[in-house]
């Protein structure tokens, strides 16, 4: 079981704390369209034995391709891979791009899912981070989407400087008022090189305060678990029947192959990345090259990975599975340096699966580095 992730390097205008790859301008579109096709076919041979589960539009914005590109790359890899009977096929998609014209033609085609980048419901909140949509399109995106799409995923920033407890709260209260099945939410994080970074040196925005994200952690994981979400992995929050697949078989270490610029792959050996430049990608393919670099992960390397997912899900560090693959030497060393989390309740040890507590969740990256082999 495998799937394919396929990265649109497009947006409309650049969100203030966005780091991921893309281009602003869409004079190459339809030839980053054709370059994307021809990389689908080019690497059928990797996944050959595999049956592929899930399919999935990332980006950048996705929803900018029409309803005949988007068609075109599906019906490629219906074409070159085997695709399971009922895979599921994602697409990223923001509010301003989902007419409801839009939405009637993505649902009457083989997309099943809707992953929709709402951020906020808010209009301070909105500008600061400076989307492309506002409030009112949120709201009445979701409204129409949940008429065709039973299967939809939103993001939710909290965090942001000047967002209230009670401003947050309202957010997650409209999102189960709209019946959204599945929440991805993220703290708004400062990266390098973003105008949010710029902002915040040069003192326009203040800084994100750790203690309120921290709260707004709290208040979401506690109001979304009294609502019937399963807090299936530290950023993401799923009905039953409703987790998503695709990001599941990543933390599960399942195989996908990344198409498009800056997308990546693995294999269950070995990772590989495309170039995270549109016009090197683009001269690549046109040569029949792949622009990618290959790196076959280590034990140490798959054994801090798994520790790193692991304590992220639901699933947790199996202790059988680090004997079993990495060996009692790995075992001793994970068992040693979790004790400390052990005694103040952030780490739990049940049926010898290592998990993160409730009290451990917001602290789960520093606790993994803990337990990470150095």
């Amino acid at each position: 079981m495998a799937g394919i992730y396929i990265h649109i390097p497009f947006c409309k205008q650049a969100c203030h704390y966005c780091d991921f790859h893309f281009s602003t301008s869409l004079k190459k579109k339809d030839e980053m369209v054709l370059a994307i096709a021809k990389e689908i076919a080019m690497r059928k041979n990797e996944f050959e034995d595999d049956l592929i589960e899930t399919i999935y539009f990332g980006g950048g914005t996705p929803s900018i391709l029409n309803i005949l590109d988007l068609k075109f790359l599906i019906d490629e890899v219906y074409k070159h891979y085997k695709v399971s009977e009922n895979p599921e096929i994602t697409i990223e998609a923001n509010p301003d791009d989902l007419s409801e014209n839009r939405i009637i033609e993505l649902s009457n085609n083989r997309i099943n899912r809707l992953s929709i980048g709402i951020q906020s419901f808010f209009e301070e909140d909105l500008q600061l981070m400076n989307r492309a949509h506002n409030s009112a399109e949120a709201k009445k995106c979701l409204e129409i989407a949940t008429q065709y799409f039973d299967n939809i995923s939103i993001d939710l920033i909290y965090g942001t400087p000047g967002l209230s407890n009670e401003r947050w709260l309202q957010n997650i209260q409209i999102a189960l008022d709209l019946n959204i099945p599945h929440i991805s939410s993220y703290a708004l994080t400062v990266e390098p090189k973003t105008a949010l970074h710029k902002f915040i040196k040069d003192g326009i925005i203040p800084q994100p305060d750790d203690a309120v994200a921290h709260e707004q952690f709290l208040i979401l994981v506690d109001t979304l678990g009294k609502n019937k979400f399963i807090h299936y992995e530290l950023s993401n929050f799923g009905k039953e029947n409703y987790f998503s697949r695709n990001n599941s078989a990543y933390w599960l270490g399942k195989k996908y192959i990344g198409i498009g610029p800056s997308a990546h792959s693995y294999d269950g050996k070995n990772r590989s990345w495309n170039v995270s430049n549109n016009a090197i990608y683009l001269k690549s393919i046109s040569e029949n090259r792949l622009p990618s670099e290959t790196e076959t992960l280590s034990k140490t390397e798959r054994y801090n990975e798994y520790v790193m997912t692991g304590l992220r899900t639901i699933w947790g560090v199996s202790l059988d599975k680090i004997e079993n693959e990495f060996g009692e030497k790995y075992l001793k060393y994970l068992i040693q340096n979790a004790q400390k989390h052990l005694d103040d309740a952030k780490l739990i040890l049940e049926n010898n699966v290592l998990r993160i507590t409730r009290e451990g969740k917001f602290f789960c990256d520093g606790i993994a580095s803990d337990l990470f082999w150095v």
